[in-house]
């Protein structure tokens, strides 16, 4: 079963609802037969590239209201956050473009690594406050992890995964998907948000009970007037009836 997971790095509820998920899937009978698949999503594309500034400058000019009112945002979040295990110290961050840290990501994804990479650059964000925008921090960040160094850097310096990457939000605007996290699971049951984990395990189940069931053609003769052909099985294979001549 299929899992995929539109987030972007700078995003609380985007940690909050993994670990949750996490928390769903570690009760899920069926959890080694589960694929959990990253999706990029960009909160702010337009962010610039070249430098960062204080999260609670950047919210205070899009929702407006005063400094008090963006700290009591941030413990609101951080409380949520505490709940499920997660230490999020909002006053350190800053925003910046997420681009680059989205390709390490599809880097990590080809030695299986994608979930391992998000999880350190979330960690490195909200409890750290270390900066998950310029090269220099991702390629640390990107070895901390086991990837390679030199090929990390050669990904964020040459824009690779441009493709894919802009494919996953195509993907979110297709499925109406507007803010993140989003959650798709089988490719049928869409979880908007940070749900409690309670949601996550429903929706595993209900999944896992839906899917379709296996046709096996020709195998009464009842159903379709074509009798069982020939097979191998654990004591042997059959020998097909030969007609006399």
């Amino acid at each position: 079963m299929r899992i995929e997971i539109w987030s972007d790095i700078v995003c609380p509820w985007c940690y909050i609802g993994r670990a949750r998920l996490q928390k769903a899937l570690d009760a899920f009978e069926h959890r080694d037969e589960v694929q959990l698949v990253y999706k990029a999503f960009e909160l702010d594309p337009s962010a610039p590239t070249d430098r960062t500034e204080l999260t609670r400058d950047v919210l205070g000019r899009r929702y407006g209201g005063g400094e008090a009112q963006i700290r009591a945002m941030f413990s609101q979040v951080e409380q949520a956050g505490a709940q499920d295990g997660l230490d999020l110290r909002l006053e350190e961050t800053h925003s910046g473009n997420t681009r680059h840290a989205h390709r390490l990501v599809k880097l990590a994804a080809q030695s299986a690594r994608a979930g391992a990479m998000l999880e350190h650059l979330y960690k490195a964000y909200f409890t750290d406050g270390r900066n998950v925008f310029t090269t220099e921090d991702l390629v640390e960040l990107a070895t901390e992890v086991g990837l390679d160094a030199a090929e990390a850097r050669q990904t964020l310096e040459s824009g690779a995964f441009e493709a894919e990457i802009q494919g996953d939000i195509r993907d979110a605007q297709r499925i109406g998907a507007r803010g993140v996290p989003f959650f798709v699971v089988d490719g049928r049951f869409g979880i908007s948000g940070a749900q409690p984990a309670d949601v996550f395990s429903q929706a595993l189940q209900q999944a896992w009970d839906s899917r379709p069931k296996l046709q096996t053609v020709g195998a009464t003769t009842a159903q379709t007037g074509a009798a069982d052909a020939a097979a191998c099985g654990p004591d042997g294979c059959e020998i097909p009836h030969q007609p006399q001549r």
